[in-house]
């Protein structure tokens, strides 16, 4: 872990490391940070925890780093708000252009002109990045919610899923990295995710938002 850090401090990143989750989680509730980048078999609580933990108090962008490769651990580490998954043997160089890609997304992105789109019982604020449904603010992660952005500033558009994983992975990942996304998304805006309104899966394709 020496080596990474080297590699990020040598890239221009301040880098802060924790021993442990509850150490992470501490350090977390008194430090701003950029991105967070977990180890998956930490000491005591692990990395799939603490995202858990995490996710319940922020929506800062989250990579996690493990040695297992098994696409059940990354469907998980996806499914509890992670915005990649790295395995731990990629290059030190790849880790860190993983870490620069999401941080492109999500660091420092705001529209000077406050600017909501409407539909009915789902609002957003593209100023604020606040999604309201019925009323209640709904917290996505970074990743969640820029997929709903794009989906939505293009009603009926169908975006494939190589477009969606070009755009936001870095053509890393396959389809069930999107299908799990979509999954969440679903969850938290759809009155009936079963039988979503907005968010339509174009059979074989991908999926496009339906405005109404």
């Amino acid at each position: 872990m020496e080596l990474l850090r080297d590699f990020f401090e040598f890239d221009h990143f301040d880098v802060i490391t924790a021993g442990d989750a509850a150490e992470a989680l501490s350090m977390l509730r008194q430090t701003s940070v950029d991105c967070i980048m977990l180890d998956v078999m930490m000491p005591g609580q692990n990395g799939f925890e603490l995202c858990r933990q995490i996710r319940a108090e922020s929506n800062v962008p989250i990579l996690f780093l493990s040695a297992r490769s098994d696409d059940v651990d990354k469907i998980r580490g996806l499914t509890l708000g992670g915005d990649d998954y790295i395995v731990k043997t990629a290059s030190p160089g790849e880790i860190v252009a993983r870490v620069k890609a999401v941080l492109r997304r999500y660091s420092g992105r705001q529209d000077t002109n406050e600017t909501i789109l409407d539909y009915g019982r789902i609002k957003i604020n593209l100023s604020t990045r606040e999604v309201i449904v019925e009323g209640k603010h709904v917290m996505l992660t970074p990743k969640e919610y820029e997929l709903l952005r794009l989906l939505v500033e293009h009603p009926r558009h169908v975006f494939s899923y190589e477009q969606l994983l070009s755009k936001f992975w870095d053509g890393v990942g396959d389809r069930h990295t999107i299908r799990v996304h979509l999954s969440r998304l679903r969850e938290k805006i759809e009155s009936d995710p079963d039988h979503p309104q907005y968010l339509v899966n174009v059979w074989g394709v991908g999926y496009r938002f339906e405005g109404g």
